[in-house]
């Protein structure tokens, strides 16, 4: 599953560059027995099987003793964790080593919760199959904010989310206490097409006025699709 993703476009890239290193392990590697079991059924009973918490531990300490790094989290993908978002991605790519467990199953073994984990990480208020999608979700917000990955810095500076917004009184970008406006429009040729016409503030020339355009064109954006922002 993970394969794909990591070969393409800016991911591969970035490795290709040894600006960052992605390892894929299969948790069935540190599991006992002849068929390598990793899940069990939930004591109490219930629905659905649950992530054996000794595979996980001893998969957790053969990695963490291989990768001696100062900065490092462990996180656990799950819906029932903390929302996900670029203030969250931009922690991550400061670190020197960072750990995705992808659940699976019904659940993990809670004392995986309790002891192995820095934090559970939820990428939205719905149900997947398992973590694997959610993790390469991660890899891709994180990576991109690496210093080099991307050619332009600007680039994860200003866009939705970005934790900057423009000072609307002056011409100062500030850091921004919430999690930033949403992106301003942007367009490209043709001028028109089928009648549908770029802003002519953005063909006028006029600096002054193209900067106005898109702080007011940001606000507008976030008021009608994201307001819990504004607040």
């Amino acid at each position: 599953m993970f394969e794909g993703p990591f070969r393409e476009s800016i991911i591969r890239r970035a490795q290709d560059r040894s600006l960052v290193e992605i390892n894929i392990h299969n948790l069935r590697d540190w599991a006992k027995g002849r068929h390598k079991t990793v899940d069990d059924k939930p004591y109490g009973g219930g629905v659905g099987m649950v992530l054996m918490v000794e595979p996980l531990y001893k998969a957790l300490t053969e990695l963490k003793r291989k990768t001696k790094k100062a900065k490092r989290k462990t996180i656990l993908l799950d819906p029932g964790g903390k929302v996900f978002n670029q203030e969250k991605a931009r922690g991550f790519a400061q670190l020197d080593h960072l750990i995705l467990i992808a659940g699976h199953y019904e659940t993990v073994d809670h004392r995986v919760r309790e002891h192995l984990i820095d934090e559970e990480i939820s990428i939205g208020d719905y149900v997947l199959t398992g973590g694997e999608l959610p993790a390469m979700v991660i890899v891709d917000a994180v990576v991109r904010l690496i210093p080099g990955v991307l050619a332009k810095v600007e680039a994860t500076q200003f866009e939705s989310f970005s934790g900057l917004t423009e000072n609307l009184f002056s011409q100062k970008t500030v850091p921004s206490k919430a999690s930033g406006l949403l992106e301003y429009p942007q367009y490209t040729r043709p001028e028109d097409f089928k009648g549908w016409k770029v802003p002519e503030t953005l063909l006028s020339g006029n600096h002054k006025k193209i900067e106005g355009w898109k702080k007011s064109a940001s606000i507008e954006r976030t008021r009608q699709n994201r307001p819990d922002l504004l607040k």
